[in-house]
C-alpha cells in the first residue's frame, strides 16, 4: 500500500497526534451483545463457546463462526436491539474516558465485528448525545429474501468484507492510518478482548488486550506486543502518561508483557 491521504480519513481532519481505535463488545462494554443475544436468545453459550475456541485454533474462519451464531437468532431486529439496550452495560470508566479524549483531540474509532445499528443505539443509550462524535466502522445488517428485518427470521448480518475470514478485516481500516506519511502519522492505540480482534493486534503502536480473555492467549502464542488492561481506568491512566511524554508505547508493550509472564494477564 502506498502513503495514504490524511484528508480521506474522518479521523484525521482535526490532524490528531493520537487515535484511539478500539473493539465495542465486551471492551467498551461490559458484555458481548452477539455473545448476550446467542447465549440467551440463540444456539447457547457452550455452542457459541465451542466456536470461539475453533476460531483459536483455526478450525474455523471467525466469520463463519460469527455468521452460524447470529442465524441462530430469529427475534425480529428492533426487538435484539430492544432486548440489548435492556441489558448491556458500559465499562465503568469508559464514559471519563471518552470525555478526556474529546478535550484532548484524540478520536475514537470504534472498529467491530458487531452490527452498526445495534453499536449505535447501544452508544447513544450508554452516553448520551456525544456518542456522536465517535466513528464506527462495523458490518450491517439486511432482510432476507422475501422478508423485512422486523418480522421473526427476517435478518442476517451482512460483512464489510465477506470474502475475508474475519468477515470485518479490521487491520484494513488501521493501515489506512499506518501507512500515512511519517510526518502527519499519529501514535495509534487499539482496545480489544477475543478472536475477532486477531487482525487489529499486528497493526497498531500499543494495543490494550482485557485481562483473562482470548485476545490475550493469541498475543503470547504470535508473540505480539501487549499491555494488560481490566477497564478503562488502567487505559485512561496509561494513555495519560503517554500523550504526557511520561511513558512511551514501548515501555507499555514490554510492561504488559512482564504482566502476562508473571501470571498477572489472567490466563
Amino acid at each position: 500500500m502506498g502513503l495514504q491521504n490524511a484528508a480521506t480519513l474522518p479521523a484525521m481532519k482535526t490532524n490528531p497526534k493520537f487515535i484511539f481505535f478500539t473493539d465495542f463488545d465486551g471492551t467498551i462494554t461490559m458484555q458481548d451483545s452477539n455473545d448476550f443475544m446467542t447465549d440467551n436468545i440463540g444456539y447457547g453459550y457452550e455452542k457459541r463457546r465451542q466456536g470461539n475456541l475453533d476460531c483459536l485454533t483455526e478450525k474455523v474462519t471467525f466469520r463463519d463462526s460469527f455468521k452460524d451464531m447470529m442465524d441462530s437468532v430469529t427475534k425480529p431486529y428492533s426487538e435484539c436491539i430492544q432486548y440489548l439496550v435492556d441489558n448491556i452495560k458500559l465499562d465503568p470508566y469508559f464514559a471519563e474516558f471518552f470525555q478526556w479524549s474529546l478535550a484532548n483531540n484524540i478520536p475514537v474509532v470504534v472498529l467491530s465485528s458487531g452490527m452498526e445499528p445495534i453499536i449505535k443505539a447501544l452508544l447513544k443509550a450508554l452516553i448520551g448525545p456525544d456518542a456522536e462524535k465517535m466513528q464506527v466502522i462495523a458490518n450491517f445488517v439486511g432482510a432476507r429474501p422475501g422478508k423485512t428485518i422486523d418480522e421473526e427470521g427476517g435478518w442476517e448480518i451482512l460483512f464489510q468484507h465477506p470474502e475475508s475470514g474475519f468477515g470485518h478485516d479490521k487491520s484494513i481500516e488501521l493501515r489506512k492510518y499506518s501507512s500515512l506519511a511519517t510526518d502527519v502519522r499519529p501514535t495509534m492505540f487499539y482496545a480489544g478482548d477475543g478472536v475477532s480482534d486477531l487482525s487489529a493486534a499486528r497493526e497498531t503502536d500499543l494495543l490494550f488486550a482485557k485481562k483473562g480473555h482470548d485476545l490475550i492467549s493469541y498475543c503470547a502464542k504470535e508473540d505480539v506486543p501487549f499491555t494488560v488492561f481490566e477497564d478503562w481506568s488502567t487505559i485512561l491512566n496509561k494513555c495519560k502518561e503517554i500523550v504526557e511524554g511520561k511513558s512511551t508505547v514501548q515501555d507499555a508493550a514490554r510492561e504488559g508483557f512482564e504482566a502476562y509472564k508473571s501470571g498477572a494477564a489472567g490466563v
